[in-house]
C-alpha cells in the first residue's frame, strides 16, 4: 500500500510518499516552499534518481499538491506509474484541541471540527485543512487520514495540563496545556525502549525533541503524562526565535513601554526571542560557533538552552518519581555532541554516567551515549514523524 504524508504549513508541503507494503520504504520525499509568494520553489528527491528542482509561481497549496501528484507520475522523475497507485494520504495536522484523541479519516464532520479548531492554531490548521480539501479535489475516493500533533499529550492528567487562571476560561474557551510533537514524542521513546530492552509499559522516560521548535515530554509507562509546551507551541524550552517560559509580568510591561499591538506582541515572543533575541543567531549551529569563538552573546544563549532542558529533566524525574532513560531528538538533539554533553553535566545526582567518548562527534545515529554501569541510559534517536503518519494512516485503511 502506497502512502502519500503531506505536512502542510502556512507556505510550504513537506511530503513522503511510502510504500507499505515494503517495510515503509520511501519512494520519494520533498519541498514546497514560498506558497503564495511572487516566486515558488519544489523540490522533488525520487530514491534512486536524480533531484529535481524549479522556481515557478505556486500561487496555493491546491497548485502545490499538483505539483507533488505530476512529479510523482513523470515518465523521468516518478516512482509511480498513475495516481490510482496511492492508496491513501496521512496529513499532520497540528491541533486536534480535546475533540481527537487519536488519528481519523476524515470526513465532513471531522472538517467541520478541525476547522473549528483553527482559533487554536491559526498558523497551522487552516494550512492542514487546505491540504486536506485539496486532496480530495485532486483525488477523489482516496481516503484522507489526519494525525493530530496534540493527541498523544491527551493522556496528561489535570494538574499537568491546567493552568491556573479563572476556570470559565477553561469551560469556554478551552485554555489549557495541549503540547505539541506528538507524533515524535511517541515515535523515538517506543524506538528508544525497544533498543535499550526497556519494557515501555513499565517505564520512565524523558524525549528531548529539540530543534527550532523545541519540547520535552516524561513518558510513563508509554504515555504522556506532563509536556513542556502549552496552549501554544510558545512555552517551554527556550527555542530558535520562541521565547519558552517568560514571567508574563515582564513580557505585559515590554507590551506597555514599546506600545505594541497585538500582532506586533505575538512576533516578539514567537519570531524575535529565542537563540535569536539573545544571541542574533536563530541556528544553534552557529550559537556554538560563537560560544566556541569567546562570544559572550552565544555563550549565555547556548548555557541558557542547556540549562533550561536540564531544569525540566529534573523536574519530570519529580513527576515520575526516576527515569530510567533520557533521549535527546530533532535537528539539535540528533546532531550537536555539545549540547547534549552540557545538558547532561550536573545529572549524576539522577544516576547519569554520560559517556564522553560515545557522545563525540556523533550525528543522526541511534546510539547508547551513556555508560554501561550509568543507572540512567542516556540515547540519541534519530525521529521520523513521516513514518508515524503512514503507519498511522496504513492502520486505520488497511
Amino acid at each position: 500500500m502506497n502512502v502519500l504524508v503531506l505536512n502542510c504549513g502556512s507556505s510550504s508541503i513537506k511530503y513522503q510518499l511510502v510504500d507499505m507494503a515494503k517495510d515503509a520504504e520511501v519512494l520519494a520525499k520533498g519541498l514546497v516552499e514560498r506558497i503564495g509568494l511572487e516566486m515558488g520553489e519544489f523540490t522533488h528527491k525520487p530514491t534512486g534518481k536524480e533531484k529535481y528542482y524549479i522556481k515557478t509561481p505556486i500561487p496555493t497549496h491546491k497548485v502545490g499538491i499538483d505539483f507533488i501528484l505530476n512529479a510523482l507520475v513523470d515518465q523521468k522523475i516518478g516512482v509511480i506509474k498513475s495516481l490510482k497507485e496511492i492508496n491513501a494520504c496521512g496529513h499532520r495536522v497540528a491541533h486536534g484541541g480535546e475533540v481527537f484523541k487519536k488519528s481519523v479519516i476524515v470526513g465532513i464532520e471531522e472538517k467541520a471540527k478541525i476547522k473549528e479548531l483553527c482559533s487554536l492554531a491559526p498558523l497551522h490548521n487552516p494550512a492542514n485543512l487546505e491540504g486536506i480539501e485539496a486532496m480530495e479535489a485532486l483525488l477523489p475516493g482516496v481516503p484522507q487520514i489526519a494525525v493530530f500533533d496534540t493527541s498523544y499529550h491527551q493522556t496528561m492528567p489535570a494538574e499537568a495540563y491546567m493552568y491556573a487562571i479563572d476556570y470559565k476560561y477553561y469551560t469556554e474557551d478551552k485554555i489549557r496545556r495541549y503540547g505539541f510533537h506528538g507524533t515524535s514524542h511517541k515515535f523515538v521513546s517506543e524506538k528508544a525502549a525497544k533498543l535499550a530492552n526497556l519494557d515501555i509499559k513499565n517505564s520512565k522516560i524523558v524525549s528531548c525533541h529539540l530543534g527550532n521548535g523545541a519540547s520535552i515530554c516524561a513518558v510513563k509507562n508509554g504515555e504522556s503524562i506532563d509536556t513542556s509546551m502549552g496552549f501554544t507551541p510558545v512555552e517551554g524550552l527556550v527555542m530558535g526565535t520562541r521565547a519558552g517560559d517568560l514571567d508574563i509580568g515582564a513580557f505585559l510591561f515590554i507590551c506597555e513601554k514599546e506600545g505594541l499591538n497585538m500582532t506586533a506582541a505575538n512576533n516578539l515572543i514567537n519570531k524575535k526571542s529565542g537563540l535569536l533575541g539573545l544571541s542574533g543567531h536563530a541556528d544553534m549551529r552557529e550559537v556554538c560557533d560563537g560560544k566556541n569563538n569567546g562570544n559572550e552573546r552565544d555563550t549565555i544563549a547556548f548555557n541558557l538552552f542547556c540549562n533550561r532542558v536540564r531544569k525540566y529533566i529534573g523536574g519530570y524525574a519529580a513527576t515520575m518519581g526516576g527515569i530510567d532513560l533520557i533521549l535527546f531528538t530533532g535537528g539539535i538533539g540528533e546532531n550537536a555532541d555539545d549540547v547534549r554533553e552540557k545538558i547532561c553535566e550536573g545529572l549524576e545526582f539522577l544516576g547519569v554516567e554520560f559517556d564522553k567518548n560515545a557522545n563525540d562527534g556523533k550525528r543522526g545515529v541511534d546510539l547508547i551515549i551513556s555508560k554501561p554501569s550509568s543507572k540512567v541510559k542516556v540515547m540519541m534517536i534519530s525521529t521520523n514523524e513521516e513514518y508515524v503518519i503512514a503507519s498511522e494512516t496504513f492502520n486505520l485503511v488497511k
